[in-house]
């Protein structure tokens, strides 16, 4: 089954500058079952840029140091290893890692000491098939507050992460640092007065999804926006094919090797494994007339 929801602006790269909608072509389905997606809690999924690696949060898994941990797995020879947390994890929370497009390392959040607030977004180098040390974005990014979920943009230009203590609209607003800048707020019609977290940049390298509890304090869905003339408007609720009234959806994600499909987190019944699983979509940004 197709369903259809309209992005409510435009697509300013390689779509013409045409108002654009965005088409979910299915249903979820869980991604990597019994190799990702177990009975763990499995949050956040990213993707190196070759292909070879998955790393993922969960707050449950043991074996990690710490109680959130970010857990890898590895290709070799077609065959991906068990999963192992990867070497920059600490005993403290490390969370939602994503790589940079260009494969030079990973972001992610954590509230190790050493830090500018409580959850603090990290950069950790990686090169010839190894992390180096994990290093803190600074002030330009991190508050005395939580910043979650850094994702780069696919150009490398603009980190966008959420963060609820460099003020704003809500508790956690979504903000965008360009090429290291000081952060800045992406405006009051995409962020609400409750929390905005968790973006992905979609393939187009514009398109933003994310999840938010705009339409219910404790209710957590994905929406849509486009960027029009450089501002993010309102976002459009991407629907109940991927939002369930059963549990939150979050953790949007997107693989370079598979261009219109979506990942996301939820537990939505009857396909749950564990407390949180990953699932994946298909979609398309297609043209408002098509």
């Amino acid at each position: 089954m197709m369903r259809i929801f309209t992005v409510l602006g435009v697509c300013l790269l390689a779509c013409g500058g045409e108002p654009r909608r965005v088409v979910l072509d299915g249903e979820p389905e869980l991604a990597f079952p019994n190799v990702v997606t177990t009975e763990h809690s499995e949050v956040k999924l990213t993707f190196s840029p070759d292909g070879q690696r998955m790393l993922w949060g969960s707050t449950d898994r043991t074996g990690g140091p710490g109680a959130w941990d970010i857990w890898e797995i590895v290709r070799t020879q077609g065959e991906w290893s068990p999963p192992h947390p990867v070497s920059f994890d600490t005993p403290q929370n490390d969370f939602d890692p994503s790589f940079a497009p260009d494969g030079s390392g990973v972001y992610f959040f954590s509230n190790r000491p050493g830090g500018i607030g409580g959850d603090d977004v990290y950069f950790v180098p990686f090169r010839e098939g190894a992390y180096g040390e994990a290093l803190n974005l600074g002030p330009n990014v991190n508050s005395t507050g939580d910043e979650w979920g850094p994702v780069l943009s696919p150009d490398g230009e603009r980190l966008v992460f959420a963060s609820d203590g460099r003020g704003g609209k809500g508790k956690h607003d979504l903000f965008v640092s360009v090429r290291g800048s000081v952060a800045e707020n992406l405006g009051p019609a995409l962020n609400s007065e409750l929390d905005d977290f968790d973006a992905a940049f979609l393939h187009d390298g514009r398109t933003l999804v994310f999840a938010s509890e705009r339409r219910a304090a404790g209710q957590v869905d994905l929406h849509v926006s486009s960027p029009v003339r450089g501002r993010y408007p309102e976002p459009t609720w991407l629907g109940n094919t991927v939002n369930s009234t059963e549990a939150w959806d979050f953790g949007a994600a997107v693989n370079p090797h598979e261009p219109g499909v979506l990942y996301f987190n939820s537990n939505r019944p009857p396909h749950v494994l564990g407390r949180g699983d990953i699932y994946r979509i298909k979609y398309r940004l297609a043209a408002m007339v098509d």
